[in-house]
């Protein structure tokens, strides 16, 4: 059984599921011939498969993955944020604003100091601020944020093991 979403299922990933999945993860257009003569299925059964890791929710989403500073988001943050009161409601809302957020590229729920870590994206300072301004200094169930602001792109990734 396998967990997906947090949620058990049915679904037991194979070998060529896995396969498959390695390759999709560094290159999405890849075709199903192409994979298929790399791992030794036919194109039908890995586009049957794809569209199968579809349906359980194992692939979540097809992207092109955009240099940020080629489109002017020159800066990265990593954020810190705790909140004054943990009540269900309001960390929904917390959420909510960090998802709708456009600079928010990755926002996570955690342990520790913080109640959140987000990853953010700026052209610069100013709408950096901007950014602060609008998503952290106007709620008043943020009691602080502390942020880091990043110095090099060493590793991005989007490629979970499999």
């Amino acid at each position: 059984m396998a967990i997906l979403g947090g949620m058990p299922t049915d679904y037991e990933l194979d070998d060529f599921d896995r396969e498959i999945l390695r390759r999709v993860q560094r290159d999405a257009r890849a075709t199903g011939e192409e994979i298929g003569a790399q791992i030794g299925l036919s194109a039908a059964a890995v586009q049957r498969r794809i569209k199968h890791l579809r349906q359980q929710g194992v692939i979540t989403a097809e992207v092109a993955l955009v240099d940020p500073v080629a489109v002017g988001q020159a800066m990265t943050f990593i954020i810190g944020v705790e909140l004054e009161r943990e009540r269900v409601d309001m960390l929904d809302a917390f959420r909510r604003s960090a998802r709708a957020d456009p600079n928010v590229q990755q926002c996570y729920y955690v342990t520790g100091e913080s109640d959140f870590i987000l990853i953010v994206t700026a052209r610069d300072m100013d709408d950096f601020e901007q950014f602060t301004r609008r998503l952290l200094f106007d709620n008043a169930n943020i009691r602080r944020f502390t942020t880091n602001v990043v110095m090099a792109r060493d590793k991005v990734g989007g490629v979970v093991p499999v």
